[in-house]
């Protein structure tokens, strides 16, 4: 791939969405908004673009992608659904839920995008302009977040801009996004299982099942192994700067990624200070969670130092891309 392409910005109206589905009919990359975070997409059926894909983000080929549909209908398509994932696609479609299903007889989903695995990762975006693109290109595409690989994932077409510029061919500037993590991903194979937390919390998903979920355990997976989905590097979503946990204080030069109106030591000392949610509102702290880590990263602290979140709702999201920003460092 050659690097140093005219990457073009626009803002996302009815001709932006045009373009966007010629570019990617012609094997090229376009970057759109979802309602999870900003998403890179390539012609789920074009390896050579997929390829593409691969090297404009530096994200090893082992890892599948998701394959981003209209609807129910198209992601009939290409996935055999039984009777627990059509529940939930029913119920949960368009949103941020991503299912990990047997591929279709006769799927036109290009092996390179699963990674050589019998399965196929599914997703229909509730984004308006998402909407619009799959459905002006009329086939699936295939989307990871738009951004460089294990870096932090972008929820504003400028953090796709910082990224990217040179290295793909179109970003459609749709605002920020209203999630601000990524989609959850189930396993609907035996039974459903959890593998990895996201936009839709877990106890949304019980609900609808009337069970609880399997997890995978957390040491199914590591950073030397193929993922079964995406985004399930050990480590991953990850600023620059190193990420300490947990903090209960500040150390000297640190900065602070900070949630509620908890008091912690040493905070007026630190370098910089950027708080999820004052009011400890998880769905706000998902929404900043990414740009906050950003902002941090900027700053030049030598440490981003994190202050605990409950586990609960989003919270379970949130703590998954925190762990995973901080693990190794």
């Amino acid at each position: 791939m050659k690097l140093g392409l005219k990457t073009q910005i626009l803002p996302a109206d009815e001709a932006a969405v045009a373009a966007a589905g010629r570019c990617l009919a012609a094997g090229g990359l376009v970057a759109f908004p979802t309602e999870t975070v900003y998403g890179l997409g390539a012609d789920a059926a074009q390896a050579p673009a997929i390829a593409r894909l691969y090297e404009a983000k530096g994200r090893p080929a082992f890892n599948p992608l998701i394959a981003h549909v209209a609807d129910i209908d198209a992601a009939r398509q290409i996935a055999r659904f039984d009777a627990t994932a059509i529940r939930l696609a029913e119920a949960f479609w368009p949103g941020p839920l991503t299912l990990v299903l047997p591929k279709a007889a006769r799927c036109r989903v290009a092996e390179l995008a699963t990674a050589g695995l019998d399965t196929v990762a599914i997703r229909v975006p509730a984004h308006p302009v998402a909407q619009a693109i799959l459905r002006a290109f009329g086939g699936a595409v295939v989307a990871p977040s738009a951004n460089l690989s294990g870096h932090v994932s972008p929820t504003t077409a400028a953090h796709v801009a910082t990224d990217l510029t040179g290295r793909i061919d179109l970003i459609l500037d749709g605002g920020a996004v209203s999630v601000g993590v990524e989609s959850t991903i189930l396993a609907c194979l035996d039974d459903a299982m959890l593998l990895r937390p996201g936009g839709l919390p877990r106890e949304a998903i019980e609900r609808v099942l009337g069970r609880a979920l399997q997890r995978l355990p957390e040491d199914a997976v590591n950073d030397d192994a193929q993922p079964l989905a995406p985004g399930m590097l050990a480590s991953h979503y990850a600023p620059r700067t190193p990420v300490r946990l947990n903090a209960s204080h500040i150390e000297p030069d640190e900065g602070l990624l900070a949630f509620g109106h908890a008091d912690i030591e040493g905070a007026h000392a630190a370098k910089a200070v950027m708080n999820l949610s004052v009011a400890g509102d998880l769905g706000e702290a998902a929404a900043n969670l990414f740009g906050y880590l950003r902002e941090l990263d900027a700053k030049g602290a030598r440490t981003i130092a994190v202050m605990p979140v409950p586990h609960h709702g989003l919270g379970e999201a949130i703590n998954d891309r925190l762990r995973r920003a901080a693990f190794g460092r």
